[in-house]
């Protein structure tokens, strides 16, 4: 993907004073939608050992549900290569202890207040809300959507990505350089949440 020079300045969030939107099984719905615009996975899973990353890889593989039965997406599902491989189009992190330390390397844990930003980058055409013609006008529903999303996640949850751009603090709104693909394909980027309950991965893909 290009590196462009020139980066956009998106100012604060411009609603953050409206009530929250209480956490339920429709709201959720609603929020996960603005990820059907593009190849996006979604899915949450339990926590089922002190090593999380069991349960990443179950959750990759399609092995396991959403503990509360709410909407997933998962665009590639039914199709031909999940015979095969059934954790497509992710590369399934190693569960071994050799190669587990390589696959955690790919990933840098964020705080959580940059996660808002990423939740509504990972909704936008090309993964660049600069390059998103829609971003302006919609942006203040995304982030209400990712607001819903994150208050999923509990006091103490960790999170994680798989770029190192947007500056030393993380603003997901700036320039995105780089990646370490968890994917067959060259570039994605997403975000992996970890509590004391369950994971959840909401991540998109460009197969170009």
């Amino acid at each position: 993907m290009p590196v462009r020079e020139v980066w956009m300045d998106y100012g604060t969030t411009p609603d953050m004073n409206e009530p929250p939107t209480p956490l339920d099984a429709d709201s959720w719905w609603s929020a996960v939608e603005m990820y059907d615009r593009r190849y996006t996975f979604v899915t949450v899973g339990p926590r089922t050992r002190e090593d999380w990353l069991h349960d990443v890889a179950a959750v990759m593989r399609g092995e396991t549900a959403d503990p509360r039965s709410w909407r997933t997406i998962d665009p590639d599902e039914g199709e031909e290569e999940r015979e095969d491989d059934p954790a497509h189009p992710f590369v399934a992190p190693p569960v071994d202890e050799t190669s587990a330390a390589e696959w955690r390397g790919r990933f840098r844990e964020i705080p959580r207040s940059a996660v808002v930003r990423l939740l509504v980058l990972l909704a936008t055409i090309a993964l660049d809300v600069s390059r998103d013609p829609r971003f302006p006008g919609q942006r203040a529903e995304m982030e209400k959507h990712a607001r819903v999303i994150l208050s999923r996640c509990p006091d103490g949850a960790r999170f994680f990505t798989n770029t190192w751009g947007g500056g030393a603090a993380p603003d997901f709104y700036q320039q995105i350089s780089s990646c370490s693909p968890v994917s067959q394909y060259a570039w994605d980027l997403g975000l992996l949440w970890v509590s004391d309950d369950d994971v959840g991965l909401i991540w998109s893909f460009d197969p170009r």
